[in-house]
């Protein structure tokens, strides 16, 4: 049933941008960020697949399970490099260890010959993770590369080619040398299931590539160049001419009208207006019923007047990946046209401390009526996630419904950077979630919505507080969030704190890693409907 307060609220409610060409989106916004200029965006390799290999000469990938792989998969290389390769393995002691590399330059006709490990029995993820270390291990190369997959299922093929993209990603987006730098050679796999494997990376691996990258590039930019109204800028360029795509856009008097006292909340302290964006996609046989994605957005979290210590405060431009990732999912669904139904909302704000800003012992009134005691400015995720959700539960009538967040540092402490948060009412929604992170190796751990959170929340001014003290910071978190949906909708809420971002390694560069974009891609894709509430 919609919310009473949406009768009255007509077409000005919605804020209608036209889609900006893709260099109108990169320079959205102030003069400042105009004059500073975006860097252009490097161009990735070219990817084809051929049953035919190519001649010597340039850069050679070789996913590799054991030694004996030699003998087929490189069965287009000459005796004398076979043997100088299977000398070179075993001098190195090769392990063949999923993602373990052996580089070796000058064998043959070969600039560079790179060895994949894929392990003993490599799954679909195996894949991707092996082509996103190879892709990252070639992004300094600029000559062609050709991947000997032979003997490959077609799957594992297009899943590796999938990981060459991800892997090929770069964040140095401000710098000049990326400016610079020339499109690399392109990438040719080489498979006697070519065309089985091309059917599948088209549209859906490319899609995701593209999807992963707009993720990163939207998370890895400063605060002075994204801001709630560059993020809806670069969302819709993003999504300009896919089929089945409709935007809408919540500006401060439709959120006014709306009641959205706790998302206007956050943004009030900021000279940027906070903005609320929805992507509706629906695919060529789609259920009526869609999967709703909802996104924590803060474009840059100073904690407000409870600000945060300078020490790595500028890893708080990233506090919006909950956003980019599920507008990056919907990205990559609209892209390869899944038959899907699937909306992203994304909360969007810039939490700063000027005189206008949100204090501690203030009460804030959400959409839904309820009303919030601030403990601490900086528990801003949740106030922006309470209006999104209340605005989910008022207007739609969803099949299922996953908010992603950096929300805690708690979430942190317990699982590490190995595991994201996940909080649900109902198992069969919990089932689905963790298959979907371990099929893309996006792993999360559920963690308990423990009826005593609610007291922890509980205001002696207000219905609740937006803090519950020491304990279970994740916990009350994801509790607080919970009472803006109604229990029976299948509801889930992903707290990637730990996850989002982070140093570089064998697969991306340091900053965003576009956690859940993969996963939620996935979980939407293969999403099975959901009885009432179970626990």
């Amino acid at each position: 049933m919609p919310h009473p307060r949406l009768f009255a609220c007509a077409a000005a409610c919605v804020l209608a941008l036209a889609a900006p060409t893709l260099a109108e989106a990169q320079g959205a916004g102030s003069t400042a960020a105009a004059s500073q200029g975006v860097a252009a965006k490097p161009v990735w390799r070219a990817v084809s697949f051929t049953t035919e290999a190519p001649a010597a000469g340039g850069l050679l990938v070789l996913p590799l399970s054991s030694e004996a792989d030699l003998a087929t998969r490189a069965a287009s290389l000459t005796e004398a490099e076979r043997a100088a390769l299977a000398r070179a393995l075993g001098s190195a002691d090769f392990s063949y260890d999923a993602r373990k590399t052996l580089s070796l330059r000058g064998l043959g006709a070969w600039d560079m010959i790179l060895v994949v490990g894929l392990g003993e029995t490599p799954l679909a993820k195996t894949y991707q993770s092996a082509g996103a270390v190879a892709g990252r291990a070639l992004m300094d190369e600029p000559g062609a590369v050709t991947v000997l997959a032979g003997g490959l299922p077609a799957e594992a093929a297009s899943e590796f080619a999938i990981g060459l993209g991800l892997g090929d990603y770069r964040s140095d987006l401000h710098q000049a040398k990326a400016r610079a730098r020339k499109a690399p050679g392109a990438a040719t796999l080489v498979s006697e299931a070519a065309a089985a494997a091309e059917a599948q990376y088209r549209p859906r691996g490319e899609a995701i590539v593209s999807a992963m990258a707009w993720a990163r590039d939207i998370s890895n930019e400063p605060a002075n160049i994204v801001y709630p109204e560059v993020f809806v800028a670069r969302a819709q360029a993003a999504l300009a001419g896919a089929a089945g795509v409709s935007i809408e856009v919540l500006d401060v008097p439709a959120m006014q009208r709306l009641g959205m006292g706790a998302l206007l909340g956050v943004g009030q302290g900021s000279e940027r207006p906070p903005r609320m964006l929805v992507i509706r996609y629906r695919g060529a046989g789609a259920p009526a019923a869609p999967v709703v994605l909802v996104g924590k957005g803060i474009t840059f979290d100073t904690g407000g007047i409870s600000i945060k210590p300078s020490t790595n405060m500028g890893n708080m431009k990233m506090d919006m990946s909950g956003a980019a990732s599920v507008t990056g999912a919907a990205i990559a669904l609209a892209r390869a046209r899944a038959p899907v139904n699937v909306i992203a909302v994304a909360a969007l704000a810039e939490n700063m401390p000027d005189g206008r800003a949100i204090r501690p012992a203030d009460v804030l009134t959400a959409m839904n009526g309820k009303t919030i005691e601030i403990v601490s400015t900086d528990a801003e995720g949740r106030l922006v996630l309470a209006d999104a959700l209340s605005w989910v539960d008022a207007q739609l009538e969803p099949a299922a419904v996953v908010d992603v967040a950096t929300l805690t540092g708690a979430v942190r402490q317990a699982l590490g950077d190995e595991y994201a948060g996940l909080f649900t009412r109902h198992d069969a929604l919990a089932d689905q979630l963790e298959a979907a992170g371990e099929a893309v190796d996006e792993p999360l751990w559920r963690l308990p919505l423990h009826p005593s959170y609610g007291s922890d929340i509980s205001s002696t001014i207000a219905d609740l507080k937006n803090g519950g003290g020491e304990g279970a910071g994740a916990g009350t978190g994801a509790h607080f969030i919970g009472e803006f949906i109604d229990p029976d909708i299948p509801w889930a809420h992903l707290d990637i704190a730990g996850m989002a971002y982070g140093a570089a390694d064998d697969m991306k560069p340091a900053g965003s890693a576009g956690f859940t974009v993969r996963l939620l891609e996935r979980f939407v894709r293969d999403f099975q409907p959901i009885a009432g509430p179970e626990t």
